[in-house]
């Protein structure tokens, strides 16, 4: 099939690779613009962009969709189909109908449930047991597609949305060309989401992500899984008589009572509002993750003292 494929970040890579490595011809390839970033804020192409540009593929980088210049560009590719993953931009109608067979879209989650832009991580901060990726077929609504093919991933105990990321952009992959591969028999079957169960995976905002040791253990466990690695759930604790500010990236649920904040063990066991985590990897600003006896081994925290 004549393909457009449409993505920005590491999750879309394996499934433009799966996509080539089936056969399918990819004509373009539309990702976001190259943006400064690192240390010297140097222009730095999308993960997407450089894999394309590996294999050869011409790419755009518009800043939008919306001119009718852009939109002609598009129908000029003459694709029997687009595949969005990640993209980032809004596919105004004359994309979405640009087409043959319309725009299928890759997503992170079981919808209607967390619909939006950071489906993974509000999976595992609400404490879903179980999430999945779906083939849908894109509309001019948020997420609100037919559904074509899903795949459902359990969501264990102590994962994180590093480790759910992970196994989403390989099963999703296999996923999406299984549904070209369908699409291009003519056997691709779609069906509407259900009126009920509704959410929105509203974006991270960055005050969600400072723990509050008065909440239940619960609660605080699935915050630091659900935003790690990225941006990161932390506290503060005080390291040789200075406030630090430290990464919580991976914890797991533990027994004990305290204060809330207050350090149980040399474990880095610590008491919450209701119940108490186990910080298991930790990272200092400008040092690298450690796991948790390691970091003590750096830190002067001794037992009964409070972090916040």
């Amino acid at each position: 099939m004549r393909v457009v494929f449409m993505g920005a970040p590491d999750f879309s890579v394996p499934t433009l690779m799966e996509i080539v490595g089936q056969g399918h011809e990819v004509v373009a390839v539309y990702s976001q613009p190259p943006r400064p970033a690192g240390r010297g804020m140097e222009e730095r192409k999308t993960p997407v962009h450089e894999a394309a540009e590996q294999l050869g593929l011409p790419v755009f980088t518009p800043t939008s969709l919306k001119s009718e210049e852009e939109q002609e560009k598009f129908r000029a590719l003459d694709a029997d189909v687009a595949v969005v993953v990640a993209y980032g931009l809004l596919l105004p109608k004359a994309i979405l109908e640009a087409p043959r067979e319309g725009c299928l879209n890759l997503h992170g989650s079981l919808l209607p449930r967390w619909r939006g832009a950071a489906p993974i991580q509000r999976a595992i901060m609400a404490g879903d047991r179980e999430t999945g990726v779906q083939v849908m077929r894109m509309d001019e609504g948020l997420d609100t597609g037919d559904i074509c093919m899903s795949e459902t991933i359990a969501i264990t105990a102590e994962m994180t949305a590093e480790d759910l990321h992970d196994r989403m952009m390989v099963l999703g992959a296999d996923l999406m060309v299984r549904a070209l591969a369908a699409l291009s028999r003519g056997l691709l079957k779609s069906r509407p989401q259900p009126d009920e169960g509704v959410t929105y995976a509203k974006k991270i905002d960055k005050a969600e992500s400072r723990i509050d040791f008065a909440r239940p253990a619960d609660e605080i466990h699935n915050t630091i899984r659900g935003l790690s690695p990225f941006p990161g759930a932390w506290c503060e604790m005080t390291i040789r008589g200075k406030a630090q500010r430290v990464k919580l990236l991976r914890s797991e649920l533990a027994d004990g009572k305290g204060a809330p904040g207050e350090l149980l063990d040399d474990a880095m066991t610590v008491a919450c509002g209701a119940g108490a985590v186990r910080l298991v990897m930790l990272q200092r600003a400008g040092k690298g993750a450690m796991k948790a006896d390691e970091f003590l081994r750096g830190a002067d925290l001794k037992i009964g003292d409070v972090i916040a």
